[in-house]
């Protein structure tokens, strides 16, 4: 459209002078504004949004860090999201009609993406001008706030000191088996976390996962992956162990593992997810690791764990304490709560040594029990007072350590 202004000179004489006509011409209403449009089945979208989402914090008193930054190019769309300590970055494929950027809320986008149909097909509309961003799904229609990709922050690249792969099952059994014992203490920073690092076993050097709370401890080990013998031994954050745990969903990938004193990154040919460590010193947790425990229990593991859980019903919650009476292949699991009532339960185990009575928190058992994919579980204790290690029959790639309680 074209507008016509007819203007006319000021003249202090009663005479007409001839009129000058402007045309205005049209102006883009924001010059460099770009307008990306892609369209991305609902399927691929929600499992992009989904680990974005979950890394953003609710709470921030930074406004971009709510939000998700979508970058689409070629025939793919990226949604990265951080929270200044972790970066996620998911690739995925996408019909880009025009290439482009924005960020909006990751949490109401994944909360629209998880509400459409399965089979949706999904349209990204971005209008930069109007700082709206459409979502388009068969009779769905949505318009959603905008921030400038200009302001999302970026997590610097870094120089990693060491590179190598992983099969994702591997890395899955290292933090899946370890991550149950770390502290919740944000006063034992060091202790937040999942300590990966190498160390030396009896058959040579393994790849070694290690977690501790100060009550119990799990030491998880697996073969050494070629490339790893110089990796710095680093403290994963619990956060990141829990976003880790979605990249290694898939048996048959091979997860690239980047290593440097500051950060640690984990990459699929999808996925990309970067960290900071915890800058801390982990302590020498083999100190604490038994070994003149000679007492030996072995007892069917599922069997174990569904009577402590029988038992502790009646025990307070504050205590949750449960003991174990051993006597020749013999084990009782008894709670005595003042407050709630008594329970006992028998089962039959092999135990050859003099008799036993230890406590522990019924937490702790059922946590490490619930920690072997063995049949039987192997407590190994040397008196009511002192630690009590636990292994999945004679594997000695999996170590667990609990420190009993009074009963």
């Amino acid at each position: 459209m074209t507008l016509t202004v007819v203007l006319f000179p000021l003249t202090t004489e009663k005479r007409l002078e001839p009129a000058v006509e402007c045309r205005i011409l049209p102006v883009p209403a924001k010059i460099g504004a770009r307008i990306m449009k892609l369209s991305i089945e609902r399927g691929a979208l929600l499992k992009a949004v989904s680990q974005a989402q979950s890394v953003v914090e609710r709470r921030n008193t930074i406004p971009i860090l709510a939000n998700v930054l979508i970058e689409a190019e070629g025939e793919h769309v990226q949604f990265r999201a951080t929270d200044l300590d972790i970066e996620v970055v998911d690739k995925t494929v996408a019909q880009v009609e025009r290439a482009g950027a924005t960020t909006v809320s990751a949490v109401t986008l994944h909360e629209i993406v998880r509400k459409l149909p399965d089979g949706a097909l999904v349209t990204l509309n971005d209008d930069a001008a109007k700082g709206r961003l459409t979502v388009d799904a068969g009779r769905s229609n949505f318009s959603l706030a905008t921030l400038p990709k200009e302001d999302f922050p970026v997590m610097a690249s870094s120089e990693y000191d060491s590179n190598f792969s992983a099969p994702a099952p591997v890395l899955r059994r290292l933090f899946d088996k370890s991550k149950f014992a770390i502290s919740t203490e944000e006063t034992r920073y060091y202790l937040n976390g999942v300590y990966m690092h190498i160390a030396d076993a009896d058959g040579g050097q393994v790849l070694r996962c290690v977690a501790t709370d100060g009550h119990r401890l799990a030491r998880i080990d697996a073969d050494l992956p070629d490339g790893a013998s110089d990796m710095l031994g680093i403290i994963v954050p619990r956060k990141t162990v829990g976003e880790l745990r979605k990249l290694l969903e898939d048996d048959d990938v091979q997860i690239a593992v980047s290593v440097s004193e500051t950060k640690v990154r984990f990459a699929t040919p999808e996925i990309t997810l970067t960290s900071k460590v915890i800058d801390g010193t982990f302590p020498d947790y083999q100190r604490v690791i038994p070994a003149g425990n000679t007492r030996r229990l072995e007892v069917d593991a599922s069997e174990f764990a569904k009577a402590v859980d029988r038992v502790s019903t009646v025990s307070s919650e504050r205590s949750r304490a449960v003991k174990l009476s051993l006597d020749e292949d013999r084990l009782v699991l008894s709670v005595n709560s003042p407050d709630s009532g008594a329970a006992e339960e028998e089962l039959a185990v092999a135990y050859g040594d003099e008799r036993l009575e230890i406590g522990f928190n019924a937490k702790y058992l059922l946590e490490i029990a619930s920690q072997v994919d063995r049949e039987n579980a192997v407590f190994m204790f040397n008196s009511s007072g002192d630690p009590t290690l636990m292994r999945e029959g004679n594997d000695t790639t999996a170590v667990y350590v609990v420190m009993p309680m009074r009963v």
